[in-house]
């Protein structure tokens, strides 16, 4: 960011209040914005600093409404699958109405998405991180955990300038057609693709079923500890 640019959000208030935005207004998003969202996402840490990956922002409209096509048939064929798989099958009447809050946010999403000043899609080439010995192969972990830190960060960062986004996959359902419409090798995965604009929504702390307690064991699984 700019030395002469004020950012009074601390950091840790930005990843508390950092949640999914869907919804955006038609004010514009400058370049400036964008490429200070991605300088932040290459200062994420990555195996060797290899930084297995790439970015491609696409602001040209009709691109965008053809990418927000092939989303819109993602997103109702993965949400038709997914409805019928849950069904009613929820705790109580509170997680079915969070439930269909999300399906509804995600759905504006997948009708407007094509809308959004511009998207950022993230590529990944296909290489093997393992290594092997006399021992045989060693598994330390696949190339997606150098990638999904830099997606953090640039989500963070849109945070920082008051812009909203989500990171979304649906997509891969018709992942050969994305790389088509933006002439992206096969050689490459589309591991992101992030719609970016001035929320319409607020940030806040954004409700979970479970907190930190619930999920952290302490020395071995299974023992928990309350909240100080």
């Amino acid at each position: 960011m700019p030395a002469d640019r004020p950012d009074d959000l601390g950091l840790l208030d930005g990843i508390m209040t950092t949640r999914a935005m869907r919804r955006y207004t038609d004010e514009a998003v400058t370049d400036d914005e964008i490429w200070t969202c991605l300088r932040a996402a290459v200062q994420a840490p990555s195996g060797g600093n290899i930084q297995p990956y790439q970015f491609l922002v696409v602001r040209d409209p009709d691109t965008r409404a053809r990418l927000g096509e092939v989303y819109l048939r993602a997103w109702n064929r993965y949400g038709t699958a997914t409805n019928a798989a849950i069904g009613d099958r929820f705790p109580s009447e509170e997680a079915r109405q969070a439930w269909q809050r999300n399906v509804d946010a995600s759905d504006h999403l997948a009708n407007h998405l094509g809308e959004a000043p511009a998207l950022v899609l993230v590529l990944m080439p296909d290489i093997e991180m393992t290594v092997s010995d006399d021992e045989g192969v060693m598994d330390v972990g696949p190339t997606y955990a150098s990638v999904y830190p830099a997606v953090q960060n640039f989500v963070l960062a849109a945070r920082s300038l008051g812009l909203g986004t989500v990171l979304t996959t649906v997509y891969r359902i018709h992942e050969a057609e994305v790389r088509e419409i933006c002439g992206i090798p096969d050689r490459f995965q589309v591991v992101a693709l992030l719609p970016i604009g001035r929320p319409r929504g607020s940030f806040g702390v954004a409700p979970r079923a479970r907190g930190a307690e619930a999920i952290t064991s302490w020395d071995r699984y299974g023992e928990r500890r309350p909240l100080p």
